[in-house]
């Protein structure tokens, strides 16, 4: 069993890779959830089925939140908590692309101590410890150093590019976009992009692990009023997220006000 939550998240991270890479080709079963009529596969629920198992059974004692697995409150009583997104983006693994990711949190009285954010079809492990710094494929990542909104490339949807969002006046930045939410985290954590934002709500497992990711490579990461962020929450979401080196966050905050 490893010896620290980290590398038991990394371990878990690789093992789910190879469960999803097995579908792909396949008849994945799409179904659309009642709730929301968001997709989800037969490789969404394997997955999950082998995290629960493996992570489960290394750390009993913890809490347990995952996109795919109906929410118990007896996480709420957990000193530590699981936060799992089996395959975030969803979409696009359906799709065929390759910009679907593995998600895996460990959380700790609302912060994040452990995160892994993994997509196997383009073998990018990106992983963090509170206080250890952040590491794509084992190498030290830190966040940009872009500090104008004029200049910024940002990852973000069309519609959080809406004026209604940016009272201070929309800024004049360069727009692109990935499905997963964690690899948008992820990219800003290693300086490919200078910033990323969503203003819609957010639920905890698309968000947590790159959280971690991203302030351990000295990005601010906060909901997209400018909150700080807690997890494993009785309702387990966030008022959008806005992630940034701290000086351009504090310039993309100041015309959100």
């Amino acid at each position: 069993m490893p010896a620290n939550d980290l590398d038991l998240l990394i371990d878990a991270a690789r093992e789910a890779g190879k469960v999803a890479k097995g579908f792909v080709g396949h008849d994945l079963g799409v179904q659309h959830k009642a709730h929301d009529n968001s997709p989800v596969t037969k490789a969404d629920l394997a997955v999950n089925a082998l995290l629960a198992e493996k992570l489960r059974a290394a750390r009993p004692h913890y809490g347990w939140l995952s996109e795919e697995t109906p929410d118990d409150t007896a996480r709420l009583s957990s000193k530590r908590v699981f936060i799992i997104d089996p395959i975030d983006g969803t979409r696009s693994f359906i799709e065929g692309e390759r910009t679907w990711a593995h998600a895996l949190a460990v959380v700790e009285h609302g912060e994040v101590l452990a995160s892994v954010v993994y997509l196997p079809m383009m073998d990018r492990l990106y992983a963090a410890s509170l206080g250890g710094g952040a590491r794509l494929n084992d190498r030290p990542i830190t966040a940009g150093t872009e500090i104008r909104p004029a200049k910024a490339e940002v990852l973000a949807t069309r519609p959080s590019l809406d004026a209604r969002h940016w009272p201070g006046g929309l800024p004049d930045l360069k727009r692109s976009y990935r499905p997963s939410l964690a690899y948008r985290q992820s990219l800003v954590a290693e300086g490919r992009y200078d910033a990323m934002f969503t203003f819609r709500p957010t639920w905890e497992w698309d968000i947590a692990p790159g959280a971690l990711i991203l302030s351990e490579a000295g990005a601010r990461i906060t909901d997209g009023r400018g909150a700080p962020l807690r997890f494993n929450a009785p309702i387990p979401q966030a008022d959008g997220l806005i992630a940034a080196n701290p000086r351009l966050h504090a310039a993309l905050m100041d015309r959100r006000r």
